[in-house]
């Protein structure tokens, strides 16, 4: 199937002053939409057009770079922006979640801790992942457009520190972009959406 490039879940200005409209513009509209049209394009030479983005992104991983790169942060950006909800953040989780956070990770704010850690030292661009792998939570970091999919794992949150994810509104300040996110910006009710799928 065809990659398709979604409309945000919000209007542009929705995330401001944590993500600006500016951000939101150039990332979904002129980024997001370059690994659409790329991946697309790619998938059909390799003849993996009717696969699904999950499928492509297995399957291209080690053995077709420039298809995975597109396909990978296709995948990694259609729940990057449902990840993301004005008002979001904070330290309320829902309950089958925190209780989660609280026995694999060692509570909120170590997973806090942790989940900047990874995003901070990821060297370059990359992403900073919380996903469930054999059941349990576990926080990774990943370089480009890699993903938890390619090493057995289910993400679900992530959050992308390409410097075009924060640039404009963090300048070089890589943390500070980081803490904003997970205490305003995350959506819980899909971070828990994808727990529940993932440990069904």
């Amino acid at each position: 199937m065809a990659f398709e490039l979604p409309e945000l879940p919000y209007d542009y200005e929705a995330l401001s002053p944590f993500m600006s409209k500016e951000t939101l513009e150039f990332h979904h509209d002129k980024h997001h939409k370059a690994y659409v049209d790329n991946g697309n394009k790619l998938a059909a030479e390799a003849g993996m057009a009717d696969l699904s983005v999950e499928e492509v992104v297995k399957k291209s991983f080690g053995t077709n770079q420039g298809l995975f790169n597109n396909a990978a942060q296709h995948y990694n950006h259609v729940h990057f922006w449902k990840w993301m909800k004005k008002g979001g953040g904070g330290t309320k989780l829902p309950g089958k979640l925190e209780a989660a956070v609280a026995s694999d990770l060692g509570g909120y704010d170590k997973f806090k801790a942790d989940l900047i850690a990874a995003g901070t030292t990821q060297f370059g661009s990359g992403w900073a992942w919380l996903s469930v792998k054999d059941g349990k939570l576990v926080i990774s970091k990943t370089p480009n457009g890699e993903n938890p999919l390619v090493h057995g794992a289910e993400p679900i949150l992530g959050v992308d520190v390409w410097e075009h994810s924060y640039y404009i509104d963090y300048r070089n300040a890589r943390p500070k972009y980081l803490e904003a996110f997970v205490d305003s910006l995350i959506n819980w009710d899909y971070v828990l959406e994808r727990y529940e799928a993932a440990t069904k």
